[in-house]
């Protein structure tokens, strides 16, 4: 699935459209809160300017209905991205193709960068309308995407606009490539032994990665809420926990398929609310009381997972392993990320809650790679393959 990325492009004197990914949490006063993923696409950045390009960056930020909104406003991304480029020209265009932003890209200068405005302003963003791809088409000779978190879309900036560039190079940025060479490679030849832990609330979000990763893993362990439909499944009490009912059929399922590759939690923490300070007990999986709901996995199961994971190669992680954001029901998910970050194997964290954890926990440095992409991440290892990525030039 080897793409060509940006680096293999002669960037001087062109214009270069880049979809980036500058969907950044916001406070109520319109201030980002972290900028993780403006920094995510810097090197890509940088590498335009160094050597000798001009730059426009396309992202969406929110959920806008179509239309204008000062609440999703792509300008604080602007402004952070010049404070992160000191000594840079960053423009602004206050729409996506009208105007300004046409006037602001005619009067742009090599080693300069424009930041059009959300793109989800506009309707023909989420429809894929080919008149306004081809407007964005239009600005630029080469197409570069670095947004992964929305790689699984066909959103007209991902699909559309690299459509409508044919001829012109299409390739990835640093960070897409990034993605695509753990997310595929690591799987599609993994080092030995082969762990994946899957945690969350669902079974039903995550059928198609359990069944994917259960034909290519040597170990699946289960955590969070899902685990618990399992116990239903096996006959056992689960008192008010979080299941799928309607789901236990398929757990079952799942359960003969993966035989012992399928590893389940043998105890369980939970607490009569949900609450920090509520009355706890640790039980035998599906020996859930009435009136408790599992809150994590339990000492004896975060144990035995951290036992696994030492001798493991490679490990992909999606999922908490209880309420990771919640003590004491954290203590499933941190042991969890400790012995990933001490195992030395080719360790990939999916994106969502687990990234989060292994931010939070100080271990983003001692792991392989963070996905940037909840939703995409999943996706690619349900072994799905993107058009958006698919369309790129090969390397």
């Amino acid at each position: 699935m080897a793409k060509k990325t940006i680096a293999n492009v002669d960037v001087k004197g062109k214009t270069v459209l880049v979809r980036v990914d500058f969907n950044v949490p916001l406070d109520e006063a319109g201030n980002i809160t972290d900028d993780r993923r403006i920094r995510m696409a810097l090197p890509t950045i940088k590498s335009v300017l160094e050597r000798g390009g001009k730059l426009i960056l396309m992202s969406h930020l929110g959920r806008p209905k179509d239309a204008p909104d000062a609440k999703y406003t792509l300008k604080p991304a602007a402004v952070r991205l010049g404070e992160l480029l000191d000594g840079v020209n960053v423009i602004f265009a206050t729409d996506t193709v009208g105007a300004d932003a046409q006037a602001k890209v005619a009067a742009l200068k090599d080693g300069e960068v424009l930041v059009l405005e959300n793109l989800r302003f506009q309707p023909g963003e989420k429809k894929g309308d080919a008149e306004f791809a081809a407007k964005l088409a239009s600005f630029a000779d080469v197409y570069v995407n670095d947004a992964f978190g929305t790689c699984h879309r066909t959103d007209a900036s991902m699909v559309a606009v690299p459509n409508a560039m044919v001829g012109k190079p299409r390739v990835c940025g640093f960070l897409v490539e990034k993605e695509i060479r753990y997310l595929t490679d690591a799987i599609s030849a993994p080092q030995r032994p082969f762990v994946a832990i899957l945690g969350g609330a669902k079974v039903s979000d995550k059928i198609m990665v359990i069944k994917n990763l259960l034909g290519i893993c040597d170990k699946v362990l289960i955590g969070g809420a899902m685990a618990y439909t399992f116990s239903l499944a096996q006959g056992g009490k689960v008192g008010k926990s979080l299941v799928e009912v309607d789901k236990v059929d398929l757990a079952k399922e799942l359960m003969v398929e993966g035989g012992d590759k399928l590893v389940l939690p043998v105890d369980v923490n939970c607490g009569d609310d949900f609450s920090s300070d509520c009355n706890k007990q640790v039980v035998a999986a599906g020996n859930i009381p009435d009136g408790y709901e599992g809150l994590d996995i339990g000492p004896e199961t975060a144990k035995k997972y951290a036992e696994i994971l030492k001798t493991a190669k490679t490990v992909v992680w999606n999922g908490p392993m209880g309420v990771s954001e919640m003590p004491p029901f954290d203590f499933g998910t941190k042991t969890v990320a400790q012995a990933i970050a001490d195992c030395g194997a080719i360790s990939i964290i999916g994106g969502g809650d687990s990234a989060a954890a292994i931010q939070k926990l100080g271990f983003a440095d001692k792991v392989s790679h963070v996905s940037t992409g909840g939703g995409a991440s999943l996706e690619m290892l349900e072994g799905k393959k993107f058009a958006a990525v698919e369309l790129l030039d090969e390397a």
